[in-house]
């Protein structure tokens, strides 16, 4: 069995093998296990241990995992936070690792190095307990890039090239070699992708001009020791990869932050080491994601669905079917109706016992109408409902206001600012309430609203996942306005990346640009500019632009030398979708069928024992890289593992065929 990728879901791959040998014991053939990957074992290339302690996860300790949480002591998995309570659980930790686990809590938002550590260590204990097994003949760990893989006779033959251990970029050290293999899993992870040809474009016309273009990159390899001190950078993008600029930039080049007595918004202030660029910031709505609310639950306890019935959609699918057997549920229609009400009611609920000054009315008795309203029997997608809430809301509760939720993801939406400065001004103040309602925590009706929205957010995730939303709803209503939405609402950072930012604003070392902003090269200077038409200001420029994201999880987009080489071999293929005019579009991930899932080639037909796990799912499930949530059902919040179980266990039972 060749496992290619070593990263969190090769890491799952390994352990649940593990688990299934465990549980079943009885096996007649010997099982042989190589396991391919350029960077460290278990780590992999996002989380490597040799990046800056300055970039943190955003998710709290509490919520991810690789392996279902340890109920038994032979059990070589267990969640991060298991491993946080038991103090690395007998791990070689460095003073920095140890210190940094000993403060740490259920809540706190620990180093992307760190997970790094515990991803090795469940790798480690993982091939360690499969080493015991009488029937695993071998483990082997390539520290190599698997470059081709062709279809045999009776197995898949794999290509590689072994290279030199390294951080950020891995080179090749050796002759290529190659290995048979009965069944492979591909568990890749983020590979590197092409431009797209805007970026293209900006990236040929920066060389032309003498100008400094990075263009999308995980952030712990990038060079940003070589963007100059005292100059202008230009980033796109306020994301969360904005904040690892952010601290490199500063923190990352001796710069500090120092509490003092401002209170929540104003909990810092910077202290400049005179290394720093000026950085100019920039995205599409015109602000950084909201922070994480200081809540140790990834969605808290007092957070609860009302209205988004997965199940009552899944029954009122399969009557739909009887008459119509592709029938399916579009999102617009029969899903965000009912989230909707969920999040309004949240909102009020939650403001009702916070600000029980700001109804005309007895706030009980205020959500008790909102409730009867929102309990109307009205179609799933009528607005009759909507109006009647809105209505209800300025009758009594005006000093509270209806919650136009959309609106949350564009807060400046058609503002117009006379200068630079009324805009920073603005910015600024977003940032400080944002971080005073983080603060807040579950008294917060906003923050709880939000939390609701990502309550929700795991329902869609599954319902996609099984098949249940229509390619055109999803392409033109989750991808197309839902998923910016609660990205930018739900996926931001913790609230110390806020305040921190805060502090930089005031102390004019970030500055921001307007909404809907517009990159150019301007010839004349030879300068990168950007401006905002919302803004009336002149542009900004600068000799270096960073654009703030990921590589692109797009197969058709990836320069993975495996990947191209499958597709173009006709051996996989990018999965078909179908927009509202049933139309063929290409998706992000590959064609694959099934549970678990089997490679499907050019031609349609699944592969025998090809396996595809992680972000190359991204047409069949959505969210691919949320981390499983420890505790959670295999079939839902932890699905990533499931698909590892499901992978295992198939493996196992080809290897007795």
């Amino acid at each position: 069995m060749a496992v290619v990728g070593a990263g969190p879901r090769g890491t799952s791959t390994l352990e649940r093998l593990e688990s299934e040998l465990r549980r079943t014991q009885n096996y007649s053939r010997k099982i042989t296990v190589v396991v391919f990957d350029v960077h460290d074992p278990g780590a992999g290339h996002v989380w490597s241990t040799a990046q800056s302690r300055h970039f943190l996860m955003n998710t709290p300790a509490g919520f991810p995992t690789v392996a279902p949480e340890r109920t038994h002591a032979e059990d070589p998995g267990l969640s991060f936070d298991q491993w946080r309570a038991l103090g690395g659980d007998g791990a070689a930790l460095s003073s920095v690792e140890a210190e940094e686990l000993a403060a740490m809590e259920r809540g706190s938002y620990p180093p992307r190095a760190l997970y790094g550590r515990y991803l090795r260590h469940v790798f480690e204990a993982a091939v360690s307990a499969l080493r015991s097994h009488e029937a695993v003949v071998e483990v082997r760990i390539e520290r190599a890039e698997v470059t081709a893989l062709h279809r045999g006779d009776a197995d898949y033959l794999l290509y590689a090239h072994p290279v030199a251990a390294g951080h950020p970029h891995p080179k090749r050290s050796g002759e290529q070699f190659s290995l048979h293999a009965h069944a492979v899993v591909l568990a890749v992870g983020h590979v590197p992708a092409h431009l797209n040809p805007a970026q293209k474009a900006m990236a040929l016309a920066a060389s032309e001009a003498g100008l400094t273009y990075q263009g999308p990159n995980v952030p712990g390899d990038v060079a940003w020791d070589k963007i100059p001190a005292g100059e202008t950078v230009l980033v796109r993008g306020l994301g969360l990869n904005f904040f690892d600029a952010m601290a490199a930039l500063t923190v990352g080049r001796g710069g500090q932050f120092n509490e003092v007595n401002g209170g929540p918004g104003r909990a810092l202030e910077y202290w400049p080491s005179g290394r720093e660029p000026r950085i100019v910031a920039a995205s599409r709505r015109g602000t950084p994601y909201r922070a994480k609310s200081c809540i140790e639950e990834f969605i808290p306890a007092s957070v609860t669905l009302r209205y988004l019935d997965a199940e009552l959609i899944i029954q009122k699918i399969a009557e739909a079917r009887v008459l119509n057997p592709g029938a399916t549920a579009r999102f617009d229609a029969h899903v965000w109706p009912l989230l909707h009400r969920d999040v309004l009611l949240a909102y009020y609920s939650f403001a009702a016992r916070r600000h029980p000054a700001r109804f005309n009315v007895e706030p009980e008795q205020f959500v008790k109408s909102l409730t009867e309203v929102l309990d109307a029997e009205h179609q799933a997608g009528s607005q009759v409902w909507l109006q009647s809430a809105r209505q209800l809301v300025e009758k009594y509760a005006p000093e509270m206001g209806f919650l136009d939720v959309p609106l949350l993801g564009r807060p400046f939406d058609q503002n117009g600012f006379s200068s630079m400065s009324d805009y920073q001004v603005a910015v600024k103040e977003y940032l400080e309430y944002d971080a005073i309602s983080s603060h807040e925590g579950e008294k917060n009706p906003l923050k709880m609203a939000i939390a609701t929205l990502n309550a929700g957010r795991m329902v869609v995730k599954d319902m996609i996942a099984e098949g249940l939303i229509s390619d055109e709803s999803r392409l033109g209503e989750v991808q197309g306005w839902f998923e910016p939405l609660v990205e930018g609402l739900a996926s931001g950072p913790p609230v110390q990346r806020i305040e921190e930012l805060a502090a930089l604003a005031r102390a004019n070392i970030v500055e921001f640009i307007g909404p809907d902003p517009e990159f150019a090269i301007d010839a004349p200077t030879g300068m990168f500019t950007v401006s905002s038409p919302w803004v009336d200001a002149p542009a900004c420029t600068g000799r270096t632009l960073v654009e703030a994201m990921m590589p692109a999880n797009r197969v058709l987009q990836t320069a993975s030398p495996l990947l191209r080489q499958l597709i173009d071999d006709g051996l996989a293929a990018a999965f078909t979708m179908h927009n509202d005019q049933g139309e063929p579009i290409p998706g992000q991930g590959l064609d694959v069928k099934g549970e678990p899932y089997r490679m499907v080639d050019g031609r349609g037909v699944p592969h025998r024992a090809i396996f595809v796990l992680g972000l190359q799912l991204s047409s069949v499930q959505w969210g691919t890289a949320i981390a499983a949530q420890a505790g959670a059902a295999l079939d839902g919040a932890a699905r990533t593992l499931g698909d590892a179980q499901n992978a295992a266990r198939e493996l196992l039972r080809l290897s007795q065929v």
